[in-house]
């Protein structure tokens, strides 16, 4: 078997940047082609379903990566729960690139694409209360308020997002993690 010129991580994040900045309606397979250096036949017998199946992967791709990274540093009990939550802020900032990355979730929810990925959408926002929630748990909180408060760092997080690259200021999206953090240790 001849070894793959384009490596399955380089793919993935070539189609993850094309839909986090064209949605799934405005990414064109030209574009998808591009940025994973593959010709559109050797993208095609990736992914014989199409773009469907590309951004099914790149769903599947980022939800894996949050629960290795932000939602394992929020549940990883050898850490104290304050550390747990600094841990997964630096991962939320990596996720997001510090502010200059969209969400893959608003991305893939515009137009006709929130009819083909609502279910996916729906349990990584659910996912991440429940995380959030837990951790607030951990944090003394009542499970009313950690609830909440995990609803409402969702919130500032994809508000965060879209008003940091409305204005052109990064500065948004960092304060908005500083004071997630200073919300949840200082009640």
């Amino acid at each position: 078997m001849r070894p793959q010129k384009v490596l399955d991580i380089e793919i993935l994040k070539g189609l993850t940047k094309v839909f986090r900045a064209k949605g799934y309606e405005g990414a064109s397979l030209k574009e998808l082609s591009e940025a994973t250096g593959l010709k559109k036949a050797s993208l095609y017998h990736r992914f014989p379903n199409g773009k469907q199946e590309m951004a099914d992967a790149v769903l599947n791709h980022l939800d894996q990566w949050v629960n290795e990274n932000i939602f394992q540093s929020l549940s990883n009990t050898d850490f104290e729960p304050k550390i747990r939550l600094k841990n997964a802020l630096n991962e939320i900032s990596t996720l997001y690139d510090g502010g200059n990355e969209t969400c893959i979730f608003r991305a893939l929810s515009m137009q006709g694409g929130i009819e083909l990925f609502e279910k996916q959408i729906n349990k990584g926002m659910t996912d991440w209360l429940s995380a959030f929630k837990e951790i607030g748990i951990a944090l003394n909180l009542s499970p009313k308020e950690a609830e909440q408060k995990a609803l409402q760092v969702l919130i500032d997080i994809q508000g965060s997002l879209i008003v940091t690259k409305g204005l052109g200021d990064i500065s948004i999206f960092e304060k908005t993690l500083q004071n997630i953090e200073y919300n949840y240790l200082n009640e």
